[in-house]
């Protein structure tokens, strides 16, 4: 435990300072960032033909109220803790990598709930968007990353229990040999007979 721990940590700080470097921000973060806002308008107009993305801001029309996404609201840090725990954690490299695409899927898609839904909240209640951004999304994506984690753990539990070998059959008990010397014909038997009965007592002669 204490080396995933450690391991856990370092990964992660590692990551971490990868995505602040520059040209990560520029050719990774900040593409991703614009494509979500188009993923959240293209979902949004389908009952909202108000709202429209331009660059990693996604707005109303009409309204002239918009979100930016900026670093913490893309996923991508949620996912860089996900990512350090899998590496972390002792399992095959083919189960890893189904740990990374699954779990980022699963970040994601909730990801783009919350980004649409603060959108909505904002126009209705700015104290209710100021709470849930700040606190209630922050706890339920890193609640999101914990459960993907723990079902990736798990599965990968489940994976490593079918393909062990199964125990080999335990061999019969050896048969019991008695240890009790034998006897040879006539052997324990009385070899002479001894006389037990009452002698009488020898009378003196006169």
């Amino acid at each position: 435990m204490l080396r995933f721990f450690l391991l856990f940590l370092s990964i992660q700080l590692s990551l971490f300072g990868l995505n602040m470097l520059n040209w990560v921000q520029q050719h990774i973060v900040l593409p991703w960032t614009a494509l979500l806002a188009k993923i959240c308008s293209e979902l949004v107009v389908w009952f909202d033909d108000t709202a429209t993305a331009q660059g990693k801001v996604l707005w109303n029309s009409a309204t002239g109220f918009g979100v930016s996404i900026e670093a913490g609201c893309n996923g991508i840090e949620a996912c860089i803790v996900l990512f350090a725990a899998i590496i972390a954690f002792p399992s095959s490299w083919r189960h890893k990598i189904v740990g990374f695409f699954v779990g980022f899927l699963a970040i994601q898609a909730l990801n783009v709930v919350r980004v649409i839904s603060l959108f909505y909240l904002g126009q209705w209640n700015m104290a209710v968007f100021n709470f849930a951004h700040e606190f209630l999304w922050q706890a339920l994506i890193m609640l999101d990353v914990l459960i993907v984690w723990l079902l990736w753990v798990r599965a990968g539990s489940k994976e490593r229990a079918a393909n062990e070998p199964p125990p080999p059959d335990e061999p019969p008990a050896p048969p019991v040999v008695s240890t009790a010397p034998r006897m040879g014909h006539g052997e324990g038997t009385v070899s002479h007979s001894l006389d037990l009965s009452p002698h009488a007592r020898p009378r003196p002669s006169v």
